[in-house]
């Protein structure tokens, strides 16, 4: 037999029963090529547009057709394009591809019985066959200048192929591992390193072949090459994967070459069993009631009026619209009602074979042909053109002629009418048409004749499509609403389950999985076909949730592959950023234009990867997590950190002025996954200060460790400082005095004053008055020394000393020393009245207050507290307004005012809660539960009671709680 033979990875190859093919244009050998990848059947307006953009519509045409003569005379009786007034397609009954044979070898080895990532020594042949046919990029040196849909083409294929070969290198280098030939695996993974230079995990594995033949020096300066290369192209260090390798390495303690993986470990997802034995059992169908209810009432419809119905089941990949319907098909058909099944098939363009398949199946039925038999003799006729085994059933006197007026209209109302006998019965028939997104062009032909004279057959006909494959203005949406104007029309959309929906199914399929159904339902996002997958792979592995079940990431793999090179590549940006992004951000990160960001963003969101968020700005959200993760494994090491700087830079840009604790701590990630640690830690460390001001403090504890963990030495003692006050505020005492005494290791001479103020001040929270006075004597020490004059805005002012002595003339009081505390808070509050400090002020007046209450002062106490108070609500920061607050309250409490008492409790608890500070909150709530028992309200007690017992709980250091943190009373 005659063969066509094309090779296309590399500079174009087609040979014709081994001769090269003759033909006097590049347009002959692009089409021929478009034709073959592509295989299926195109419109010639379509072609013509693509291939001579230039030209008027009537020049298009004519040059097409003068190329497909050209084309087809050249190609002789090995393949032609077959072509007719509308569209043509490929006819090649043996052609050799060298794409479609790559593709066949490398998808070969997912039959080994191992995952996708994993390699055996069975994979080395085929792989190694595979990576062979790589001569080079699709179409290498190949152009069309006048033809930029072409080379979009071109170019979005060449850089699929290009991430399929380095996968498959990928693997054939681990097959050699495994097989122990290392010079091989060697060179393979150099060719793997040579199609991205900046690929981290190539250098990785070939610093590990090196290494495992017992090459360390090569290994050695293999780490070497990858530093240089990485910090020349993107200015960034190794990540640390990397250079704890490179340290192994060096120790001689590089982890064991890979053994060959078990066979079967891991099995393709698969149906979950039958509870019995016997064949795989569909899971049950739940969440879908509303749909159910709605395709029982239409068939009762049909039913009573004997008029067809079209109900359009629509929905993305994988949310059950095919389970939905098969589920009600055999519904149909336990109450003896009969189905007809046509489904149709991606890739498969043939003139209405999806019809053709479901009546081949309906006469393989038990009735066989007695169904056709009913049919009148002429349109028996007609339907056995396209199905032969018809034709012994028809007259000869009946055989139609093909051509002349009327032959295409007699010729579907023949077909439509076999249709409705293949489905008619004892009731009233289902015409199932399945994937009819994949539909060819014939078959929608039929299919719109068929529903517009629905009124006149009493069928049901259940069309299930994805309606991200059918974009708006095509056909079969032109044909769904004409026919819901008509009212013989409905659409039920299925949308992906709820988390008592998802509980519901995994109790069904796996009960004893039922403990994992949030984790279950936060990784499917409740898209059905995910749910099983993920089920199935718990069940054949380990117990543990794999990143990316391989059925899911197979269903996932194929919607990305429609993706031209421009969408991936802002697709690429946009997985980068996030699940959410906005247009600005995904167009400056990609480096796309605006017209060329929105046309893919267009397109994206017609191939529904992407949905439009509602809201005051419009922004993007991926269809789900997982297409996300999926993207951003595939684009590569080098440009994900090329990606992650773009953003950090475009974010950075938008979070100056902003104030927004989240849009910086978003710089700061996008810069760490950069490798741009310098800069990350300042981005985390302003994260850090934007939370501590709004008091979200876990958060700002969070960032500014990060902050550190990245390294910061120019700024570590502040960060110190600000995590101890954090760790303070929250009742973490042990980490706070580590970060206390961390700060006073690092900081300048002229801060220690500060430093030791912070320890006296948490000593004395903790009830260790000795430890307080210690260090506030310490602080006050540095001070007088003059080691506080550089101190900056806090050590070495008036202010400063006043506080000093405000907080030893406290700690004095506490210790009994009445005098000497009376002495201090004098002298405190002079040195504030002579510095005018607002806060100083509030502190001192706030001391003295409290002082004279505690010497049953009444008169005088209420005139410092209410000073005190004035002066604290000039400040930012409510600690002074919380404690003078607490301690009116209490001088109106010995003073018998219990409402009063109250209202200012309560306030300084909303205050002290808002800011997060444990302590000082669970000591408001044991006052305000004194205070409504002393008025008589003993719920209300007991409430704030048993609040402050819990809070009490949790402050301190674990298993070491102070007693006196419980005496806190006044402060």
């Amino acid at each position: 037999m005659d063969q066509l033979r094309l090779a296309l990875l590399g500079a174009p190859q087609v040979e014709v029963s081994g001769a090269p093919l003759r033909v006097d244009t590049r347009k002959a050998v692009a089409l021929l090529a478009y034709l073959a990848c592509r295989s299926r059947r195109h419109g010639r307006d379509q072609l013509a547009a693509l291939l001579w953009p230039e030209g008027d519509d009537a020049h298009a045409r004519a040059a097409l057709r003068r190329t497909l003569s050209a084309l087809n005379h050249a190609l002789g009786a090995s393949a032609r394009v077959a072509a007719d007034r509308t569209g043509l397609e490929l006819v090649a009954p043996a052609m050799d591809l060298d794409i479609e044979r790559f593709r066949q070898l490398v998808a070969s080895c997912d039959a080994h019985g191992h995952e996708p990532e994993r390699a055996c020594a069975s994979c080395a042949e085929p792989l190694a066959e595979a990576v062979a046919l790589h001569r080079g990029d699709f179409l290498a040196g190949f152009t069309l200048r006048d033809a930029p849909e072409f080379e979009d083409w071109q170019l979005a294929e060449a850089d699929t192929l290009r991430r399929e070969h380095a996968g498959a290198l990928q693997r054939l280098v681990g097959a050699r591992a495994v097989q122990g030939r290392w010079q091989a695996a060697i060179a393979d993974a150099e060719r793997w390193l040579a199609l991205d230079p900046l690929h981290e995990p190539a250098h990785r594995q070939l610093i590990r072949l090196y290494a495992w033949s017992g090459q360390r020096g090569a290994a050695m300066r293999q780490y070497r090459a990858c530093v240089r290369i990485l910090d020349q192209e993107l200015g960034v260090p190794p990540l640390e994967e990397t250079s704890v390798l490179y340290q192994q390495v060096t120790e001689g303690r590089v982890e064991p070459p890979p053994t060959p993986p078990p066979a079967a470990a891991r099995p393709a997802a698969r149906p979950v069993a039958a509870p019995h034995g016997g064949a795989p059992a569909p899971p049950p169908l739940v969440g879908r009631q509303p749909q159910w209810a709605a395709l029982q009432e239409a068939w009762a419809g049909v039913e009573r009026s004997g008029s067809g119905r079209l109900v359009a089941l629509t929905g993305e990949a994988g949310v059950g619209k095919t389970r939905l319907a098969e589920g009600f098909a055999a519904h149909v058909g336990s109450a003896r009602g009969r189905v007809l099944v046509c489904r149709c098939y991606e890739g498969e363009r043939l003139a209405y074979g999806p019809l053709a398949d479901g009546l081949r199946a309906a006469l393989a039925r038990p009735d066989g042909t007695a169904w056709a038999r009913d049919l009148e003799p002429h349109w028996l006729a007609e339907a056995a053109r396209l199905l032969p085994e018809l034709a012994p059933l028809a007259p000869p006197a009946t055989v139609p002629t093909p051509d002349g007026p009327g032959a295409q209209g007699r010729f579907l109302e023949g077909l439509c009418r076999t249709l409705l006998a293949a489905a008619a019965g004892t009731r009233t028939g289902l015409l199932l048409l399945d994937d009819l997104h994949w539909a060819d062009d014939a078959t929608m032909d039929a299919v719109g004749y068929l529903v517009r004279r629905l009124d006149r057959w009493p069928l049901l006909v259940l069309a299930a499509w994805r309606g991200e494959d059918v974009p708006r203005g095509h056909r079969l949406r032109r044909v769904a609403a004409e026919a819901q104007r008509a009212g013989t029309a409905a659409t039920l959309t299925l949308g992906r389950l709820d988390r008592d929906a998802t509980a519901e199914l995994v109790r069904a399929v796996a009960p004893a999985r039922a403990a994992a159904v949030e984790e279950l339902y936060r990784r499917s996002e409740g898209l059905p076909l995910l749910l099983v997958s993920y089920l199935a792979a718990l069940d054949d592995g380990d117990g543990v949730l794999p990143t990316l079940p391989r059925g899911a990431r197979e269903l996932l793999q194929a919607r990305l592959e429609r993706v031209s090179a421009a969408a991936w590549q802002l697709l690429t940006a946009a997985a980068v950023i996030g699940r959410s992004f906005d247009v600005d951000t995904v167009r400056d990160a990609s480096g796309r234009s605006d017209d060329e960001a929105l046309a893919a963003i267009e397109e994206l969101v017609r191939l529904g990867l992407i949905h439009e968020v509602t809201g005051p700005s419009t922004s993007y959200d991926f269809s789900h997590e997982q297409v996300r993760l999926l993207v951003y494994e595939q684009a590569g090491l080098a440009r994900r950190r090329l990606l992650h700087r773009r953003v950090a830079q475009v974010l950075g840009g938008l979070a100056r002025g902003r104030g927004g604790e989240g849009q910086a701590a978003s710089v700061a990630h996008h810069f760490q996954l950069a490798g741009r640690d310098a800069e990350a830690a300042e981005w985390f460390a302003q994260a850090g200060e934007r939370a501590a001001a709004l008091y979200a403090n876990r958060e700002a504890v969070a960032h500014y460790q990060a902050a550190l963990a990245l390294g910061s030495p120019d700024d570590a003692a502040h960060l110190q400082l600000a995590l101890g006050d954090l760790h303070t505020l929250l009742g973490e005492y042990g980490d706070a005095l580590a970060a206390y005494e961390a700060a006073a290791a690092r900081c300048e001479p002229g801060q220690l004053a500060v430093v030791e103020h912070r320890l006296g001040r948490l000593h004395h929270r903790r009830g260790d008055w000795e430890a307080a006075e210690v260090h506030l004597e310490a602080a006050l020490a540095a001070l007088t020394a003059g080691e506080g004059a550089a101190g900056g805005e806090e050590a070495g002012t008036a202010a400063f000393r006043a506080r000093l002595v405000a907080d030893h003339s406290l700690t004095a009081h506490r210790r009994g020393r009445t005098d000497q505390a009376a002495g201090l808070a004098a002298q405190a509050l002079e040195l504030a009245e002579a510095a005018g400090d607002p806060a100083a002020l509030a502190q001192c007046h706030n001391l003295v207050g409290m002082l004279a209450a505690g010497a049953g002062d009444l008169e005088r106490a209420p005139h410092h507290l209410e000073r005190s108070l004035a002066f604290a609500e000039m400040l930012p920061d409510p600690t002074a307004r919380v404690a003078a607050l607490n301690n009116l309250a209490l001088t109106h409490q010995a003073a018998g005012r219990l409402d009063q008492a109250i209202e200012l409790a309560t306030a300084a608890l909303d205050l002290c809660t808002a800011q997060g500070d444990r302590h000082r909150q669970a000591a408001l709530h044991n006052n305000l539960a004194d205070l409504f028992h002393a008025a008589g309200q003993p719920d209300e007690a007991m409430r704030h009671l048993k609040q402050a017992v819990a809070i009490f709980a949790e402050v301190g250091e674990r298993d070491r709680l102070e007693p006196a943190i419980w005496q806190l009373v006044e402060w």
